[in-house]
C-alpha cells in the first residue's frame, strides 16, 4: 500500500467519524438558532464558549498532540510500550496540574477575561454579566477536553483513528440536551447549555478509555515529572503552541472587533463558520491528521521523494474536496441558511446578514485546507518555528483588512479579511517548504480541471436553488462531479473514492 493510499484509508475513518460529530454540531447549531436567536443570549454563550475552546486549541490538538506524537512513537520504537506509556501519564500530569491551575484563576477573574475579549458588551451590562457567569462555568472544559487530546495522541499513535474523532459527537449530545431541556422547563438555555458543555466534556473522556485498555495501555502505572519524553515534547511544543495561539488570536481579535458591530454580528460570523467548518472538519483535518503519521515515518527514513510525493497526495486530495465545497456553500449560502436556520428566534433579516457572511468565508476555505496538509509537513520535519512566524505575519493581514473592511462592509468584511489572511498563509508555506523539497506540492492540471469542475458544479446549484427540493440535488451534483473527474482521469478522484470504499468496508466488517 503506497503512503498515499495510506493517508486516504486513515482520512476515511476520521471523515466518517468527524461526519457523525459534524451532523449532531449542525442539529445542535438548529436548536440553539431555535432557542437562542442571534441576540443577547447566543452572544453570551458564544462569547463564554470560546474562551475554554482557544485553551483547547492551545493545549490539547492544536499543540499538544501534534508534539506528543513524535516524542511517543519514537519511545515505543525504541524502548518499548512501557516507556511510552510511562511518558503519557507524565503528561497527563503535568496538564492537570496547569490547566487546572488556570481554571481556577479564571473564577475570580472572569469579568475582565471578557473586558479583554469582548469590550464592547460593556455598554450593555446585562450582556456583560452573563458572558462572566457563563465563562466562570464552562472553563473547566479546557481540562476535561485537553485530556482528550492526550488520549487522542496515544490512540493515534497506535494507528487508532475511530474513539478520538468521534467523541467531539457527545460535547454535541451534551449541548443539545441542555438546550432542550433549558427551553423545554422555561430555564436560562445558555446557562443550561455551559454545563452541557461539561457533561459532554465528561462524556468524551470516558468514551476513550475502553479504546485504550484494548491496547494495554492504563493510566495507573510509572510517571515522574521529569520523564524525559515531556521534556522533550514540551521543547517541541513551546512553538506550536505561540502558533495555536496566534491562530486563536486571529479569532478573539475577530470577536473583539465584532463586538463593536450591531448586535447579532458575532452570532452571524459564527454559524456562517460553522458551516465552512463541515467540510474542513469531516475532510480537510482528515487529511492532514492522517497524513501526519505518513509524513513523520518518511521524513524519519529521509525518503524525501516520498514525502513530497505523500505531500502532494495529502494536497491534491484536500483540494479536490474544497474547491467543489466552496463552489456548493457560495451558491447556496442563503436557501442553506435558510433551510438550516430560519425559524424561532433565528429571523429573515439573520439569513441574509449570515448568507453573506458565509459567501466571504467560503471564499478561503480552499488555502485553508491546503495549508493544514502543509503545516503537518513542517510538522513531520519537527519545524515548528516556520508555521508561527507566517501565522504571525497573517495575524496582521487579517487585523489589519478587517479594520479596514469592517466600517464599509460590517461583519461581512471581518469574514473576508479571514479568507484573505488564509490565501497568504498558503503561499507562503507552499513556498518555503518546495523550496526545501525542490519539489512543487501541487499538482497544477489537476487542481485546474477541478477548479473548472467545482465552478460548472457551482453554477449548476445555483440555478437549480429555486427549486423547491433543491437540497436533493446536492448529492447528485456532488457524483456529477466526482464523475466527471473520473472521466478526465484526475488521480485524486481515485483517492476520494479509495476513503469511500475504505470507509464502507469497515462499516461492513
Amino acid at each position: 500500500m503506497s503512503h498515499g493510499q495510506k493517508i486516504a484509508r486513515n482520512a476515511s475513518v476520521v471523515a466518517a467519524s468527524t461526519l457523525v460529530s459534524r451532523v449532531l454540531g449542525f442539529l445542535r447549531d438548529v436548536v440553539v438558532a431555535f432557542a437562542l436567536g442571534a441576540g443577547l443570549f447566543a452572544d453570551a454563550f458564544f462569547v463564554a464558549f470560546r474562551v475554554p475552546n482557544l485553551l483547547r486549541r492551545l493545549f490539547a490538538e492544536g499543540s499538544m498532540t501534534m508534539a506528543f506524537i513524535p516524542v511517543f512513537s519514537r519511545l515505543r520504537k525504541e524502548q518499548g510500550d512501557e516507556e511510552a506509556f510511562s511518558m503519557a501519564r507524565s503528561a497527563l500530569a503535568w496538564l492537570l496540574a496547569i490547566l487546572g491551575a488556570i481554571s481556577l484563576l479564571a473564577l475570580p477573574l472572569a469579568k475582565p477575561i471578557v473586558m479583554a475579549i469582548a469590550p464592547g458588551f460593556a455598554d450593555n451590562p446585562g450582556l456583560f454579566d452573563l458572558t462572566a457567569r457563563l465563562l466562570r462555568i464552562c472553563f473547566p472544559y479546557i481540562v476535561l477536553v485537553s485530556a482528550v487530546g492526550l488520549c487522542m495522541g496515544v490512540l493515534n499513535s497506535m494507528d487508532h483513528f475511530l474513539a478520538p474523532s468521534i467523541s467531539p459527537a457527545l460535547l454535541n449530545v451534551g449541548l443539545i440536551g441542555a438546550a432542550l431541556f433549558g427551553w423545554a422547563l422555561g430555564f436560562n438555555v445558555a446557562v443550561c447549555m455551559a454545563w452541557g458543555a461539561l457533561l459532554g466534556g465528561l462524556g468524551q473522556w470516558f468514551l476513550q478509555q475502553p479504546f485504550l485498555k484494548a491496547r494495554g495501555f492504563s493510566w495507573r502505572g510509572r510517571w515522574s515529572w521529569r520523564h524525559p519524553g515531556v521534556i522533550r515534547m514540551g521543547l517541541l511544543m513551546l512553538p506550536t503552541v505561540f502558533g495555536a495561539a496566534v491562530y486563536q488570536l486571529n479569532i478573539l481579535l475577530g470577536t473583539l472587533l465584532a463586538s463593536f458591530l450591531p448586535l447579532g454580528s458575532i452570532s452571524y460570523l459564527y454559524y456562517a463558520d460553522r458551516l465552512v467548518e463541515f467540510p474542513l472538519g469531516v475532510f480537510g483535518l482528515a487529511v492532514s491528521t492522517a497524513a501526519l503519521p505518513s509524513l513523520s515515518v518518511l521524513a524519519a527514513e529521509k525518503d524525501w521523494d516520498g514525502f513530497s510525493s505523500a505531500l502532494r497526495s495529502a494536497q491534491g486530495l484536500s483540494l479536490f474536496i474544497a474547491l467543489p465545497s466552496m463552489a456548493g456553500l457560495m451558491a447556496l449560502a442563503r436557501p442553506i441558511i435558510d433551510l438550516l436556520f430560519q425559524r424561532g428566534a433565528f429571523t429573515p433579516d439573520a439569513v441574509t446578514a449570515t448568507a453573506l457572511a458565509l459567501v466571504a468565508y467560503a471564499a478561503g476555505l480552499p488555502f485553508i485546507a491546503l495549508s493544514r496538509a502543509l503545516v503537518a509537513g513542517f510538522y513531520a520535519l519537527e519545524d515548528t518555528r516556520t508555521p508561527v512566524l507566517v501565522g504571525v505575519l497573517c495575524l496582521v493581514v487579517n487585523i489589519g483588512l478587517g479594520l479596514l473592511l469592517m466600517g464599509p462592509m460590517a461583519h461581512v468584511g471581518l469574514a473576508l479579511a479571514v479568507s484573505v489572511a488564509a490565501v497568504v498563509n498558503f503561499l507562503l508555506l507552499h513556498l518555503i517548504l518546495s523550496r526545501r523539497l525542490g519539489a512543487c506540492l501541487l499538482r497544477l492540471p489537476a487542481g485546474a480541471k477541478s477548479l473548472a469542475l467545482s465552478a460548472a458544479m457551482g453554477l449548476c446549484a445555483y440555478l437549480s436553488a429555486g427549486l423547491s427540493l433543491w437540497y436533493l440535488l446536492i448529492p447528485a451534483w456532488a457524483a456529477a462531479y466526482v464523475l466527471a473527474a473520473m472521466v478526465l482521469r484526475l488521480e485524486e478522484a481515485g483517492m476520494f473514492l479509495d476513503m469511500i470504499k475504505a470507509r464502507l468496508r469497515r462499516g461492513r466488517g
